[in-house]
């Protein structure tokens, strides 16, 4: 049987794409509208309603909820945020590791919430392993590992080869670190349990209604006019097709593959009894998760970013990407080289100019936007929904400023992406770096990172 390739994700094949729920029917009102049925929009309504029961919350999405990153992504629940350190230099150390610390308990807030209103995620708290395979990922590695620990991540550990291999035996592995604020979930069970949650709330979901224009007290779709006094733009790697919004966020795509179920013959090679979330410390980094049915779902880049902030429609993705993950997953686990590619898929995620995660309200106009992830989101929309329920509270007067509004990502403002072509041909000029360093560094018995990476960390706005 051949890999099925697109047909929005895996995860959806997996347990059925939902049926649309109903557009809007024309011109209406609400106390607050969300563009985007993703998570970001959806844990903001759910905040939001359980806060204020009487507040009219309505979200609209232009295909079903979790249509998007939210249904495509690797399902990795996790402790990390775009823009941390960046924001340790703008606000400084102890306001990022606030930041942080937040970052922590939202692994566990995601967890209590599905627990709560029985959302069965597929989810496992198995930590997040990130592996090191040369000499020069190994050095970056225990730099990592080092700065985490001074964001106060003091139940870290950092391993060498033979602990690695007692985790996850990775092939090449010379060392990894891990930690315990992590967990692996079904993103589409974890999306759509929870537009079932919040519509059970009192939350009118439409779909299949596509926002064209966000301006202040307005949301504009082709059946009708939403109007309300905050306005949220939930909208991250499709951001780029609101009106206004071309260069906000720069739409990266990510691929992914998985595997057939692996028997336990092959597992007996591989280990993974944790069931940990798998990364490494290549430029060009891959992510990994072990599935409840005992699949390998593995991801990276392909073709990183499509001229003019274009996004696909159904997933579908290139052979030559497919292949190339095939091959990465061989090189990782050796015994996989027999096994079927079931299943292949993309999608996009919302890059800042300056790779930093945000979340804002405008207090003069009502509108509102959070995003900006960079891969990084399952974890980082719940914070931001957490901070636009506060903000919006706060603004209407129902509370006064809380840990959360504090934090040094709120009202974050950052410039534009370049017009194109500048900004196509620099970003495939700098994964086109990253990938010719990592191949350099496969072969070499250097620590140092290798000088063509440190040249696309500057140019990129990542250095």
């Amino acid at each position: 049987m051949n890999t099925v390739n697109g047909g929005i994700s895996f995860w959806y094949a997996n347990q059925g794409t939902p049926i649309p729920r109903e557009p809007l029917p024309g011109d209406s009102t609400a106390d607050v509208c969300i563009v985007g049925g993703g998570y970001t929009g959806l844990w903001t309504a759910y905040y939001l309603k359980k806060a204020v029961p009487f507040l009219n919350i309505t979200v609209l999405e232009a295909k079903f909820c979790g249509y998007g990153a939210s249904g495509r992504n690797g399902g990795w629940l996790y402790n990390g945020i775009a823009g941390r350190d960046r924001y340790a230099k703008l606000h400084g150390h102890d306001a990022a590791v606030r930041l942080q610390r937040a970052m922590n308990d939202t692994v566990d807030e995601v967890v209590r919430v599905a627990a709560e209103e029985n959302i069965d995620a597929d989810i496992h708290r198995g930590g997040v392993l990130e592996v090191a395979r040369t000499p020069a990922q190994l050095a970056r590695l225990k730099d990592f590992h080092t700065v985490e620990i001074a964001f106060g991540e003091t139940d870290r550990t950092l391993h060498g080869a033979r602990e690695t291999a007692e985790r996850i035996r990775v092939n090449g592995a010379v060392g990894s670190t891990w930690t315990p604020h992590g967990a692996r979930l079904h993103p589409a069970k974890l999306v759509t349990g929870l537009a079932d949650t919040v519509e059970a709330l009192g939350v009118t979901i439409h779909e299949s209604t596509p926002v064209t224009e966000i301006r202040p007290k307005h949301a504009v779709t082709p059946y009708g006019t939403v109007r309300a006094p905050y306005v949220l733009r939930c909208t991250e790697g499709f951001t780029a097709g609101l009106k206004g919004q071309k260069r906000t966020w720069l739409p990266m795509n990510s691929s992914m593959i998985v595997t057939d179920p692996l028997p336990a013959s092959v597992w007996d090679t591989i280990g993974w009894d944790g069931r940990e979330t798998l990364g490494d410390m290549a430029h060009a980094y891959m992510y990994a998760q072990r599935t409840a049915d005992d699949r390998i779902a593995l991801g990276g880049r392909g073709v990183p970013y499509r001229y003019g902030s274009a996004t696909d429609n159904d997933g579908r993705t290139r052979p030559a990407t497919v292949e190339a993950l095939r091959e990465l997953l061989i090189r990782l686990f050796p015994t996989t080289a027999g096994t079927r590619i079931a299943h292949a898929w993309s999608g996009v995620l919302g890059v800042p100019r300056d790779w930093c995660a945000t979340v804002t309200l405008d207090r003069s106009t009502g509108l509102g936007w959070a995003g900006g992830y960079v891969g990084s989101g399952v974890a980082t929309t719940n914070l931001a929904a957490r901070t636009l329920r506060d903000l919006i509270q706060q603004d209407s007067g129902q509370s006064g400023p809380t840990e959360l509004t504090g934090l040094p990502w709120v009202n974050h403002r950052v410039r534009r992406w370049e017009p194109e072509p500048f900004r196509w041909l620099g970003v495939h000029g700098m994964y086109a770096a990253y990938r010719a360093a990592d191949r350099r560094e496969l072969t070499s018995a250097r620590p140092d990172t290798d000088p063509i990476a440190k040249i696309a960390d500057r140019l990129s706005g990542r250095g």
